[in-house]
């Protein structure tokens, strides 16, 4: 998996698994999310102080394919780029790697 701009390292707490002893597939939308914010920090915008100053970020659409779960102590990266879309629209093509066997998980 390569051409992505950032990477942030995860480890699965346990309240985010489920029942079944994975984590919850809601999890893996905040562990994207707060990728993407930490992305947007390291170029220098600050998510909260956009939304002060009147810009506002929304998600339009997320897709994921679930891949391979994680499960309790895993070690993950998420793995981020910006691409341009339009003058005025971004996206963001992320990836869930679990470390260290490089397994895809999302």
């Amino acid at each position: 998996m390569s051409g992505f701009t950032h990477t942030l390292a995860f480890d699965v707490r346990d309240y985010e698994c489920d029942l079944q002893g994975v984590v919850n597939n809601a999890n893996y939308h905040h562990y994207l999310e707060h990728a993407r914010h930490q992305l947007l920090k390291s170029i220098g915008l600050n998510f909260a102080a956009l939304s002060r100053d009147g810009v506002n970020l929304v998600v339009t659409r997320v897709e994921i394919d679930y891949l391979w779960p994680l499960r309790s102590g895993d070690a993950f990266e998420v793995r981020t780029t910006l691409q341009r879309v339009s003058k005025l629209r971004f996206a963001f093509a992320q990836a869930i790697v679990r470390t260290p066997d490089s397994t895809a998980i999302a």
